[in-house]
């Protein structure tokens, strides 16, 4: 097995893929932690005297103190969570399209065993993208927010923890989608509309329309940013132990510019995705126990 994992390595390191994803993970990260940075300094004047005077009581904190840093942090964790995503799609759909997967399969002992060192592999790909996209997200952060309103240690080691969560379990959902549609393309594409345009109209449209205010806790692209969303969702009672008071309203657009909407706390979230990461990820190992690969 520890030839196998070491051969995954080699092999993504001679592509472009991982450092292409990279770049734009990182920039896309900490353009968003800086622009949610900038608008979150004045989240008390969006949410007014009450409101803010309510969450400061129960959270025992003055108005200046809220941790609204955790906010940006959210929001650039979140975007650069997609690449990880698309990353993983190339794990296996990537060797179908260059005909290097039969290549894969005839030098491992069976495919259980170059599947298990490949998921191996991405997870620690997966770690090394959180790694550098929480950064990113940190340090626009740490430059746009008030130093008062910036995270506490442990706050920030919560986001850590759960944006590591976030990055591998993103990860092996590409795996299991690329697995299943067995296309780059397609798997791609898809992906990117639903996550980023369907999903959030989707979200949005329910909440206004319907007020539906939890199916953003329940679909694939909202339970993974409600990982660390929520984490900044909870420090305002906007999730998990809710401040008495909020309207539905109020809680919703709170959890909206946590980057989580809909969340119902971030452990509820990150079983959720794993839920639907097993579902695409057992559903691609098993396709392909028999599939073709001449």
């Amino acid at each position: 097995m520890g030839n196998l994992i070491k051969a995954e390595f080699r092999k993504t390191l001679t592509t472009k893929s991982w450092w292409g994803l990279m770049i734009p993970a990182v920039l896309f990260a900490f353009l968003f932690a800086l622009i949610w940075g900038f608008l979150t300094n004045d989240i008390a004047d969006f949410l007014g005297s009450r409101d803010t005077r309510e969450i400061t009581e129960a959270l025992g904190i003055q108005a200046g103190e809220l941790p609204v840093g955790l906010l940006a942090l959210g929001h650039g964790v979140n975007i650069g969570t997609m690449f990880p995503v698309i990353f993983g799609v190339f794990a296996l759909a990537g060797e179908y399209s260059k005909k290097t997967i039969t290549t894969t399969f005839l030098t491992a002992p069976n495919r259980v065993s170059a599947l298990t060192a490949k998921m191996i592999t991405y997870i620690g790909w997966g770690l090394i993208y959180g790694i550098v996209i929480i950064a990113a997200s940190s340090l626009a952060t740490a430059i746009t927010v008030d130093s008062q309103r910036l995270p506490t240690a442990s706050q920030w080691l919560g986001v850590l923890g759960a944006g590591l969560l976030a990055t591998v379990l993103s990860t092996l959902f590409g795996i299991g989608v690329g697995a299943v549609w067995n296309s780059v393309v397609g798997s791609v594409v898809t992906l990117t509309i639903w996550m980023l345009i369907v999903e959030n109209v989707l979200v949005f449209v329910s909440f206004g329309w319907l007020r539906i205010e939890w199916l953003g806790g329940v679909l694939p692209n909202g339970t993974v940013n409600g990982i660390v969303g929520a984490i900044g969702a909870e420090a305002f009672g906007a999730a998990g132990v809710k401040v008495p008071g909020l309207d539905k309203e109020t809680t919703w657009f709170l959890q909206y510019f946590a980057g989580a909407p809909g969340a119902f706390s971030w452990w509820a979230s990150a079983l959720i995705f794993f839920a639907w990461t097993m579902i695409f990820f057992v559903g691609g190992w098993a396709a392909n126990q028999k599939r073709d690969i001449t």
